[in-house]
């Protein structure tokens, strides 16, 4: 794990009430910087987790995984973030739970559930946390 740092409490709440936010990532320092609507969710623990819904094939999953780092945006802030693969089972169970709960009645939902694409599971952390 990338460690025990948490984000301060109102950049978790931001988080939890927002139904989308953008994920900024790139493949470096000099390279071209790409910004896509994604979900985030927070788990019972208040962990933040996203996930793709394209699965590895997704360009800012590729990215994430591939820097480790990025940045959650919001209307309000841009949080610089490190990315931590969660797809252990009960990190993927805790993020399921939650993008069923948070998004419930949405079909888009079940995309998100799918087999498929449930180790692109990612664990959000403070970046240098």
């Amino acid at each position: 794990m990338v460690g025990e740092a948490t984000f301060p409490a109102d950049v978790l709440a931001r988080w939890r009430d927002e139904p989308e936010v953008r994920v900024e990532t790139s493949l470096g320092p000099d390279a071209q910087v790409h910004r896509v609507i994604i979900w985030i969710v927070l788990d019972d623990a208040g962990r933040p987790f996203v996930r793709s819904v394209r699965g590895a094939t997704g360009r800012w999953y590729r990215e994430a995984t591939a820097t480790g780092q990025g940045a959650i945006l919001t209307r309000a802030e841009r949080v610089p973030v490190a990315f931590e693969a969660a797809s252990d089972a009960e990190r993927v169970e805790s993020c399921s739970a939650a993008l069923a709960s948070k998004y419930a009645g949405d079909p888009a939902v079940v995309p998100m559930l799918r087999n498929e694409v449930l180790d692109t599971t990612l664990q959000l952390h403070p970046l240098g946390g």
